[in-house]
């Protein structure tokens, strides 16, 4: 039905149609990415046993941490278009069944050569889920929505660090040598298994379009197609190869390579830089390590609801990437003193969690939707090469001179650079506009 012919809904059934899709939607898209990104995650834990075991240098660690995300650009853009013909429900169910087996297969490395393969193979696995996720929330809700939607749903990230660093410290400790197995095997296992049965329960209860749920009536789906619609208009990339030709995308990928340097670098070698401030043992490891990630969690909601509530994005984007920068600095500016490590830390996490949601708010801004699956696949591609990038910077600083700090240094430059770019971003395109 055309949108003028419906009759306007108020602000009060605007507010719970909306609420009535979070509900439906985010509880089991929130619980999936916290596995994600746990899997993703928990080798940095891993390592403060694996490492000694296997005779892995800094260098081995972090390159193999880091080739996981190798395989994420070069198979993020293939996955999300697989999603567009194969549909969300079932490729999303798929991808999680797939990396939750090879997740747990981490147990049985033995070499750098195996710790490669699965590190790549699970790259691969993962690849379409965080941009088939972004595409899949952009068909629900509009722009002047998603900053608080897309906020809930990359608070899975800290959240991760806040349950994936005590819980992976505890079976450290409390499963090593149990069964024959070390504790590093245990929790590769542990953390891994459950994402299979997500899998199935994704295959089973996530909505394969607006159409197909029995939950909002005629006259919800008909006024969500006509917001989504509007905003098509305005659009400036309505095709493939526009992608690769407007330059904005490519100041966006830029942005987001900042972006991940933050995330990545405290996600990878935060136990690592608290352990060496002084702390030794690894379940204290894990408690700390989650104080940056639970103070990334309130402010990343705090800035979604503001952005959304001011109906702007760029200060809100620039803002936490300086406040990452500045934390990486002063972590590295006294790497033997705790205090000061974990003050660095907590101020870098909370920037880094709140960057990450509120970065992908540009780029539905210029994507019509028939381009974004391959956009947002595409910036999320390249952006993954930062997430390579950080961990094996910080091992091969870290063997060459037995400390991070220059590595810190060097990352926090970049971050602060792309949060200068971000105010080259036109406001008027992506700071919602009034309705």
């Amino acid at each position: 039905m055309p949108s003028s012919t419906l009759a306007l809904p108020s602000a009060t059934e605007t507010s719970d149609t909306y609420r009535r899709i979070t509900w439906r939607l985010m509880p089991l898209l929130f619980t999936c990415y916290i596995f994600a990104h746990l899997d993703r995650i928990n080798i940095g834990f891993a390592k403060l046993q694996m490492t000694q075991d296997l005779g892995f240098s800094n260098s081995v660690y972090g390159f193999g941490a880091g080739l996981f995300f190798i395989a994420y650009a070069l198979f993020g853009v293939p996955s999300n278009l697989a999603l567009d013909r194969v549909g969300p429900r079932r490729w999303i169910a798929s991808l999680m069944v797939v990396w939750g087996l090879l997740s747990s297969a981490m147990l049985l490395v033995d070499s750098a050569a195996g710790f490669y393969l699965l590190r790549f193979l699970l790259g691969v696995a993962e690849a379409g889920f965080f941009p088939g996720i972004l595409v899949l929330l952009n068909r629900w809700f509009p722009a002047s929505r998603r900053g608080q939607v897309t906020a809930l749903f990359a608070i899975a990230v800290p959240m991760a660090g806040v349950i994936g660093g005590p819980l992976s410290g505890w079976i450290l400790e409390s499963f090593h040598d149990l069964g024959g197995m070390r504790g590093w095997q245990w929790m590769f296992l542990i953390e891994g298994l459950p994402v299979v049965f997500l899998g199935l329960v994704v295959l089973k209860a996530l909505p394969e379009s607006i159409d197909s749920v029995a939950w909002l009536s005629d006259q919800q789906k008909q006024q969500l197609h006509a917001a989504l619609s509007q905003e098509e208009q305005h659009k400036p990339i309505t095709r493939f190869a526009g992608i690769l030709q407007d330059r904005h995308i490519w100041l966006l990928v830029c942005i987001y390579f900042a972006v991940m340097l933050a995330v990545n670098t405290i996600a990878f070698w935060m136990p690592t830089l608290i352990h060496h401030a002084g702390i030794a043992r690894d379940s204290r490891v894990g408690m700390l390590s989650a104080l940056p990630y639970l103070a990334g969690c309130l402010f990343m909601i705090g800035v979604g609801r503001s952005s959304d509530r001011l109906r702007e994005r760029r200060w809100h984007l620039s803002v936490p990437l300086l406040m990452s920068s500045l934390g990486l600095i002063a972590a590295g500016l006294a790497p033997d003193n705790a205090w000061l490590v974990m003050a660095g830390l907590l101020v870098a996490g909370m920037g880094a969690s709140a960057a990450l949601p509120m970065f992908w708010q540009l780029p539905p801004a210029f994507l019509a939707s028939n381009t974004q699956a391959a956009g947002i696949a595409l910036i999320s591609s390249f952006g993954s090469i930062a997430a390579f990038l950080a961990p094996y910077l910080i091992g091969v600083v870290r063997d060459a001179t037995q400390s991070a700090s220059l590595a810190l240094y060097a990352l926090a430059l970049l971050i602060a650079g792309g949060a200068w770019l971000v105010l080259r971003v036109p406001a008027l395109i992506v700071n919602p506009q009034e309705k």
